[in-house]
């Protein structure tokens, strides 16, 4: 019978068993004590892989330039992992595995390991699992993780701009600069991709977007975003992107900023555990007396919503 002990399912990963390493992730999703197990036993190996973010509107083609990039990888011999964020179906708490299907072309290169990964509704959903999976990655000696996520909602672009190198791929006619600005791609961009650049409307997209960095850029002297034109079908143009990844790579190690990143992110992702659980230390009490006996006052109007959660969270 296969394991389900983290205890023994970290060291038959990092011995390159994939299959230890599927579960290990399962776990992860599933949130947990074995979670915190998973964490604890691969936070000091990890630290050491380069995770680059990859989004863009639906559509955009990243499944595509992802496979693309991956094809480019292996040929150089380099390992990569990618963790393709799915959202969750509403009825049946899966994932939409388009991404992995279009990626099957490496399904039998062990040299490449590809998770689709749902937030299946639980408390935390992937702002906790992702960093997580990412770590677990990491610990068992992926030198590069890409997580590419299927949209631009909030939960996908924070996830993406959590990555050492975050990679927004945009195509022709892609529409209202002020949109992008509001899905917050400008902020969180290091690379620009004007994807299916052998389509009409490929010059135009790139000129909006270097005006739009000309308005936006963070500040004189800093990293200025390279804007990069590719056909991931025909697969052209990638090997100058991931010239761009290396070179903002060398940037973020001179700078001190990947330092700067990491210790964000951790710090980031140490607030949301803490949030987390309260919320559900919180949610426990919900079909308590304590949690019954407030809301009634809430609802008779005899306190307002923030009393009655300050009352709550005191028997947390």
């Amino acid at each position: 019978m296969r394991s389900r002990d983290p205890e023994v399912l970290v060291p038959q990963a990092i011995a390159g068993d994939r299959g230890a390493l599927a579960r290990l992730l399962t776990l992860v999703e599933r949130g947990g004590e074995p979670a915190r197990v998973v964490a604890r036993l691969c936070h000091p190996r990890a630290g050491h892989a380069h995770t680059i973010g990859l989004t863009g509107a639906p559509g955009a083609g990243k499944s595509t330039l992802t496979d693309a990039v991956i094809g480019h990888l292996r040929s150089r011999g380099t390992e990569v992992a990618v963790l393709a964020v799915d959202p969750s179906s509403p009825f049946t708490g899966g994932a939409i595995l388009g991404d992995r299907v279009r990626m099957q072309g490496h399904a039998g290169d062990d040299g490449v390991y590809i998770r689709s990964m749902a937030s299946r509704g639980q408390l935390g959903g992937l702002s906790l699992a992702t960093p997580e999976a990412v770590r677990v990655l990491d610990a068992v000696g992926l030198p590069l993780v890409i997580i590419e996520t299927v949209g631009v909602g909030q939960v996908e672009v924070e996830i993406a701009g959590t990555a050492d190198t975050t990679v927004v791929v945009v195509n022709p006619g892609w529409g209202d600069a002020v949109q992008a600005n509001k899905a917050g791609l400008m902020e969180i961009a290091d690379i620009f991709v004007v994807n299916k650049a052998d389509r009409p409307g490929a010059e135009v997209a790139a000129r909006d977007l270097d005006q739009m960095l000309e308005m936006t850029m963070r500040s004189p002297g800093g990293w200025r975003p390279p804007i990069l034109e590719t056909s991931a079908v025909e697969a052209k143009g990638i090997p100058d992107l991931w010239a761009a990844v290396e070179t903002h790579q060398s940037h973020l190690v001179a700078s001190g900023e990947g330092e700067e990143r990491r210790r964000k992110r951790l710090a980031d992702e140490l607030r949301a555990i803490v949030v987390h659980t309260l919320e559900r230390r919180a949610m426990e009490l919900a079909g308590g007396d304590t949690f019954e006996s407030v809301l009634a006052q809430v609802v008779s109007r005899r306190i307002d919503p923030w009393t009655a959660a300050d009352e709550v969270l005191a028997q947390v």
